[in-house]
């Protein structure tokens, strides 16, 4: 038996197109640029300023926004649970509130305290208002043409880098640090709170499972084997990439190449991470689950590889970040219908919680890894060689994540 990964066999919610609320999808797309926007592409625009007029160090500063991404990892097991019961209007709604309050706390912070209390607040927010639940309400709502709904709502929040970091920036050039969150603050309210408490007011269909993805016990499906290798599989890869996409810039300057010249590298892999969401429907048609999800990491594997094996030309690292870009695209994708490809809709929002908390966090903790390990290894060289043998052992993992491969194996 083959893996049922594709959408036109993906796991139904026996509702059919009427229980797809009209106005769910462009708000979800229209919230997921604003709160990714303010909420985390802010910051980094911001943070310079934040050190320079408070005197707190960068280090400090950066440890508060990365404990409210590991805040957010765990809470999304509880959120999760929350959106299988009761559907994702109370939670992103409250969500939303929470994201506005989070960032008048971080605008009024006078000491470092309450600046980690305003960034704690923070990772709530983001895990009820971040793709998690979004993905959630869409697995629901729209299966079984998931992989659609899902594709358009990912490329919408690629966007929010490309509005938000120069308006954020703008906005800095004429106020205080403190005084442009409030304002974002403001935008945040005004789209994310309404958005989130109007448009996602259709009933809550029931999870029914297509024969090939009956309905298991949540605990046991979080116990098997399975689930276990894929969440150690997807914690691996998100190490790898999110430690590639940070110690990249650092790598060129390191090699010789201009800050400028760096940026672009690093920039013009966002393009490519767009134009490869666009192409993973049809991905998703035309291989099995595990062959997508070995496919997939091994090739973020080769693309890292590549950048610290091929010092140049320039125009080749671009070219490299590119597909580099379309593979965490596709990423992005793969794990949010890894749960659906695999075990069904039914405890879509608790499992997905599990599976994204350690991957979470460890994409949360890979940017000070990568540049820690930099030191004694030598140069960032040989970090990506080390990255891109992480990269591999996931890829290793990845097709005993199949509940096939698995099936007839004994119970240790």
């Amino acid at each position: 038996m083959t893996d049922l990964g594709t959408p036109a066999r993906g796991a139904a919610t026996g509702t059919g197109d009427r229980s797809r609320p009209r106005a769910a999808l462009p708000a979800l797309c229209a919230t997921q640029i604003v709160s990714w926007g303010i909420i985390y592409y802010a910051f980094p625009v911001l943070n310079p300023r934040i050190n320079a007029a408070t005197g707190w160090p960068a280090g400090a500063t950066t440890a508060a926004f990365s404990l409210g991404l590991v805040v957010s990892a765990l809470a999304g097991i509880g959120v999760g649970r929350i959106l299988d019961q009761r559907g994702p209007r109370t939670v992103m709604t409250a969500g939303s509130v929470l994201g506005v309050v989070s960032l008048l706390i971080v605008a009024a912070a006078a000491n470092l305290p309450v600046f980690f209390t305003g960034w704690t607040l923070a990772g709530l927010a983001m895990a009820a208002t971040f793709y998690q639940p979004a993905f959630a309400a869409l697995t629901r709502w729209w299966a079984p043409d998931h992989v659609r709904a899902l594709t358009i709502v990912t490329l919408a929040g690629g966007l929010a880098s490309t509005v938000f970091a120069p308006l954020t920036a703008a906005l800095a050039d004429h106020l205080s640090w403190r005084h442009t969150y409030l304002v974002l603050a403001v935008v945040l309210a005004a789209v994310t709170i309404p958005a989130h408490a109007l448009a996602l007011r259709a009933p809550w269909p029931d999870a029914s499972t297509s024969p090939a993805h009956q309905a298991a016990d949540a605990a046991d499906v979080a116990r098997s084997r399975p689930f276990m290798l894929l969440a150690a599989t997807f914690t691996l890869s998100a190490f790898a990439m999110y430690a590639v996409v940070v110690a990249l810039v650092p790598l060129l300057l390191e090699r010789g190449y201009t800050t400028s010249q760096a940026a672009w590298a690093l920039g013009i892999g966002g393009a490519g991470q767009t134009l490869g969401r666009t192409l993973y429907a049809t991905l998703a048609r035309r291989t099995s689950t595990t062959a997508r999800t070995t496919s997939l990491i091994a090739l973020g594997a080769l693309t890292t590889a590549a950048f610290t094996a091929a010092p140049g030309p320039y125009g080749l690292l671009i070219a490299v970040s590119v597909v580099a870009g379309m593979v965490r695209g596709n990423l992005t994708l793969l794990q949010a219908t890894a749960i659906t490809d695999r075990w069904g809709t039914t405890h879509y929002g608790r499992l997905s919680g599990l599976l994204a908390a350690p991957a979470h966090t460890a994409a949360a903790l890979a940017p000070f890894a990568g540049a820690a390990l930099a030191v004694p290894l030598g140069g960032y060289g040989p970090l990506f060689f080390l990255l891109a043998a992480v990269s591999v052992a996931a890829a290793l993992l990845a097709p005993w994540t199949s509940t096939d491969a698995i099936r007839h194996c004994p119970r240790q």
